[in-house]
């Protein structure tokens, strides 16, 4: 407290850093709060931080723990929600994305820092250049190619389009690639062992901080997807839980929409993510300064 006193800047800095994080979780605490508020007091007790009443009613009945006529008292719709079938639908997508596309990332990054081939440098400009198309672009071409192949409503249409590389992790994988010494890989090689063994049995375990990062920002990426799997996956088999409240708020009543019910799925959502973050988040940023210095 004394050092802070001494010195103004930090203490400007850190009032400002305090700020910026309550602006950053206040819309999360209000979710939260909003989940826990019993329909009836949502609108009367709306400008109170903390619910005169506390209820676990909301988040009983978007787990399907209640009855038609408790979900109606309870202020809610009729509409159902398959909770753990979506969330299923999710774990499957944001899983299987984030596996494959740390693999296949991490090949092509370490083809660019290692291998000599012709044109080398103009494909790493190509996968650079792709980091400015938005991917709001690609969008339309993806559909038009997964109807023609007759895979809407499938799985391998709504993974197709993430399943293999994104050029963010092509490049940060190669700059950790550069700044393992070649000598490793030159003894690897005297020792018989050809490039491809290099790579899996010596380069892999190596980089198992930056795969972890790559890992956990693929899989919140695919958690938080909404537009692509809502166009491709809207059979209820194939539905993912970011399209299901989508559908969920569609389906409520036009006049009064189920908010406190949605804010109970949407906390239920963020969960595994915000576990996942707890469990690796410390590594994920040791990671990324790491991979910032050369």
């Amino acid at each position: 407290m004394t050092s802070l006193r001494r010195n103004p800047g930090r203490l400007a800095a850190w009032a400002f850093l305090g700020i910026v994080l309550l602006v950053t979780l206040f819309p999360f605490y209000w979710m939260i709060r909003t989940a826990l508020t019993p329909a009836k007091d949502l609108f009367s007790d709306s400008t109170s931080l903390v619910p005169g009443t506390l209820t676990w009613v909301n988040f009983e009945r978007i787990l399907g723990l209640t009855t038609d006529a408790e979900t109606v008292a309870a202020g809610g719709s009729l509409a159902h929600l398959d909770f753990l079938l979506y969330l299923r639908n999710s774990l499957i997508y944001s899983v299987t994305i984030a596996v494959t596309q740390t693999l296949f990332c991490a090949a092509a990054g370490y083809a660019l820092a290692r291998l000599r081939f012709r044109g080398r440098q103009f494909v790493f400009a190509l996968v650079i250049s792709a980091l400015m198309v938005p991917p709001i672009f690609t969008l339309l071409p993806n559909f038009v190619l997964v109807k023609s192949l007759d895979w809407l409503n499938t799985w391998q249409g709504v993974l197709a389009p993430m399943l293999l590389m994104t050029p963010f992790a092509v490049f940060f994988l190669r700059q950790f690639f550069l700044s393992i010494p070649r000598e490793i890989e030159e003894a690897a090689y005297l020792d018989g062992a050809g490039v491809w063994r290099q790579f899996t049995r010596l380069i892999l375990p190596m980089t198992k901080g930056p795969l972890l990062t790559i890992g956990l920002i693929t899989a919140v990426n695919s958690w938080k997807e909404y537009l692509w799997p809502l166009l491709v996956g809207k059979d209820e088999d194939m539905r993912l839980m970011t399209a299901a409240i989508g559908v969920l708020q569609q389906s409520g009543p036009n006049t009064s929409p189920d908010w406190t019910g949605l804010m109970a799925a949407s906390v239920l959502t963020v969960v595994p993510v915000l576990l996942l973050l707890l469990f690796f988040g410390r590594r994920l940023v040791e990671s990324i300064s790491f991979t910032g210095m050369k």
